[in-house]
């Protein structure tokens, strides 16, 4: 996936202490996912450190206003609050069925090569979602 930043007119985004938290915690859980043994264990780390990395994002650029609507998932925030990382959404909510199934206990439905994957894919995606809040190229 080739992804453009939106840096608002070459100038880093503001950035609250909790979105520096989340993002921090999204760097430490990748990192301990990368580690895990257990491909169902590495896949959950995975994703959780996507969700708190894209959680990041939309604590620095805000939620669009819908007044009172249903609780609506991460990743579909993420698509319309940071357009260029719509297809990163895409990928990521693609794997919501399969997170949830491990959460269950059902491991068998990770394989090692799908762990491995979304950890790799997770990392690109910290990276991006790092250069995003702090303005670097």
């Amino acid at each position: 996936m080739t992804t453009t930043l939106d840096y608002r007119d070459n100038q880093p985004l503001s950035a609250p202490e909790p979105a520096l938290t989340l993002l921090s915690q999204a760097e430490r859980g990748l990192a301990d996912a990368e580690l895990d043994s257990q491909p169902a264990q590495r896949f959950a780390g995975a994703y959780l450190a996507a969700l708190r990395a894209a959680a990041a994002l939309l604590a620095v650029r805000g939620r669009p206003h819908r007044g009172r609507s249903r609780p609506t998932s991460v990743w579909t925030l993420l698509g319309s609050v940071a357009p260029e990382l719509h297809e990163w959404a895409t990928f990521f909510a693609a794997w919501s069925d399969t997170r949830e199934s491990v959460q269950a206990g059902i491991t068998r439905v990770v394989s090692a090569r799908a762990a491995d994957d979304l950890v790799r894919r997770t990392g690109q995606f910290v990276g991006l979602v790092t250069r995003a809040i702090h303005g670097t190229s």
